[in-house]
């Protein structure tokens, strides 16, 4: 459970995301922007602006002309993150809210008004810009701007399905979006608000931009605020986001597997509603999408699924998820490759599913990772690889790849992570016996050259000091690591002499009365050896063995003390 915990911590968290919002009106700007970037010249202009907003709220033609200028200017303004400031300190904030909603009208009136839903569009495009900053979020709601924003959300209730109309409540989805990202109380007001459920009904809109948008403030909503979570799943938002996952448009999928992510986040029975909702098999198939993002989205979901129960790490890879998870580990996209190690991590603690990782071609990527410098991803390859070495099955496998000499050389960022790979090497040592150990003499036997070393090498640092006898003397596995201390190969050199001061401290255990007392741990740095050095080294560690193993080795090895050189 040690490790489960640890390795949530390697998890990024989910957050809802801002809304990069961009105008789409395709009239020509009927303005000017000042000369320069004098700040007065600028501060000046959105005065005037708002001077024009709080005269002009009515219905009269030549008003409302005024208001839609005035509320574009703002808006091409606020594109500028740089002035945002200067227009929230000109006093836009409540002019522009003010024109969130219609004039009011005579009782009766029902002649056509001039530019309707477009003053307000304009006013929620540019309140959702200055909410990209989020010192000015509360400003803004203070100022009155949640409940307009609801109420345009429902605007499509009339049954109008222009342009305009479709434009104004997705505008307002967008601003709710960027009030809300990463303000926890404006959440919960936009949820006081009622602002919930016309989102999830909008999930239905034809309109594919409306669903998106939607989509977002869900998704910025459902992040880290369980009653929202819950009240979207009340009002049945599922089955929409469900079907969405299945959308060959990549913006409406990759929105509507945030969404799911967020509210199955730290929310155990979410999460089973959601696979009891048919969620599993869609988020399967965004692992092949077009769309790095919604690949990555879906990697931690399953990843997150995976941890439900034993059944459900089953259907995930029953269902075809190996393959395409596999096959991430070697994206040149960091994100993409972490969450696939995060999704494996998880499946990996099901002892089938570590032979079919294994088989598929899961164990050398994730052995790769480890060279990573990103702490997180280096840190979910070592928890998927401390999964598979749980196996009697992969150990073979796992040596037969260097899998120990990484783990051993390995530079770990953090300590949670050195933790999990000790963890690793020592469950891999408490199966080096019966027939994963026969397997292992036999590839030391039969295989090719490279093979047989590495296979050495991890049984002297993970056998018994009871099989040593049987691996190093009877298949001539010490044969292979002295060989290893005449390699032009300095890191072949480095780990053979350490695997020998590793065997040879072992056998000493064998007969501590007559063991020669024990050397120094040799300082390994990495650099070249020397002839020399390893002329003494090779002199060290025989006689170490010779004392250790007992005088029947001597018949075996002879040392020539002229050049330090063994033969047999």
């Amino acid at each position: 459970m040690e490790l489960q915990r640890r390795e949530d911590q390697g998890l990024p968290e989910r957050k809802g995301q801002k809304r990069k919002l961009e105008e789409e009106i395709q009239e020509q700007p009927e303005f000017s922007l000042p000369a320069g970037d004098g700040r007065r010249a600028l501060l000046a202009e959105v005065t005037a602006q708002v001077n024009v907003l709080s005269s002009a709220f009515s219905w009269r033609e030549p008003d409302r002309t005024a208001a839609k200028r005035a509320t574009q200017v703002l808006a091409e303004l606020a594109k500028n993150e740089e002035v945002v400031s200067v227009i929230v300190e000109g006093g836009a904030v409540p002019a522009l809210v003010k024109h969130l909603q219609a004039p009011p009208c005579e009782d009766g009136d029902r002649s056509p008004k001039p530019f309707e839903h477009e003053v307000e569009k304009r006013s929620a495009f540019a309140l959702g810009l200055l909410a990209v900053k989020p010192e000015h979020q509360q400003l803004i709601v203070d100022s009155g701007a949640l409940p307009h924003l609801v109420n345009l959300l429902r605007r499509q209730k009339d049954g109008s399905t222009s342009r305009t109309v479709i434009s104004v409540i997705r505008r307002a989805a967008d601003a709710i979006t960027n009030l809300a990202h990463e303000n926890s109380s404006i959440k919960t007001c936009v949820r006081m608000e009622g602002g919930i459920p016309p989102l999830v009904e909008l999930l239905e809109c034809t309109d594919t931009k409306v669903q998106r948008a939607a989509a977002g403030a869900l998704r910025t909503l459902a992040f880290k605020n369980d009653e929202n979570k819950n009240q979207i799943v009340e009002c049945n938002a599922l089955s929409s986001l469900i079907l969405m996952l299945r959308s060959e448009d990549a913006a409406i999928h990759y929105e509507a597997v945030g969404v799911i992510g967020n509210l199955v986040h730290s929310s155990p029975n979410i999460k089973k509603e959601v696979l009891s909702a048919g969620a599993l098999q869609p988020v399967i198939g965004l692992l092949t999408s077009c769309c790095s993002e919604s690949q990555r989205e879906a990697a931690l979901l399953l990843g997150q699924f995976a941890a439900t129960d034993s059944d459900c790490k089953f259907n995930i890879v029953q269902r075809g998820a190996l393959r395409p998870l596999i096959e991430m580990l070697n994206s040149p996209d960091v994100q993409l490759k972490e969450m696939s190690a995060f999704a494996l991590g998880r499946l990996a603690q099901d002892t089938h599913n570590q032979a079919g990782i294994l088989h598929i071609g899961g164990l050398v990527p994730l052995l790769k990772l480890l060279d990573s410098k990103n702490s997180s991803l280096q840190h979910n390859a070592a928890f998927a690889l401390y999964g598979l070495a749980d196996n009697e099955d992969n150990v073979s496998d796992f040596i037969r790849a260097g899998g120990v000499q990484r783990l051993q050389d390995g530079e770990f960022i953090v300590q949670a992570t050195k933790d999990c790979v000790a963890k690793t090497l020592k469950r891999l040592e408490e199966k080096i016996h019966g027939r994963v150990l026969n397997h292992l003499l036999y590839l030391m036997r039969v295989a090719e050259k490279p093979v047989q070393r590495r296979v050495a090498l991890a049984l002297a640092h993970l056998c018994s000091p009871n099989d040593q006898g049987t691996i190093f003397i009877d298949n001539n596995g010490l044969e292979l690591l002295l060989g290893l201390l005449g390699s032009t190969s300095s890191k072949q050199q480095l780990d053979g002499a350490v695997a020998l001061y590793k065997l040879a401290n072992k056998a000493m255990t064998l007969s501590p009365m007559d063991a020669a007392p024990p050397s120094p741990t040799p300082q390994v740095d990495g650099s070249m050896l020397t002839e020399s050095a390893c002329s003494l080294l090779q002199m060290h560690f025989m006689l170490c063995l010779m004392v250790a193993i007992g005088k029947g080795m001597q018949g075996i090895l002879k040392f020539r003390t002229l050049d330090g050189r063994f033969l047999s």
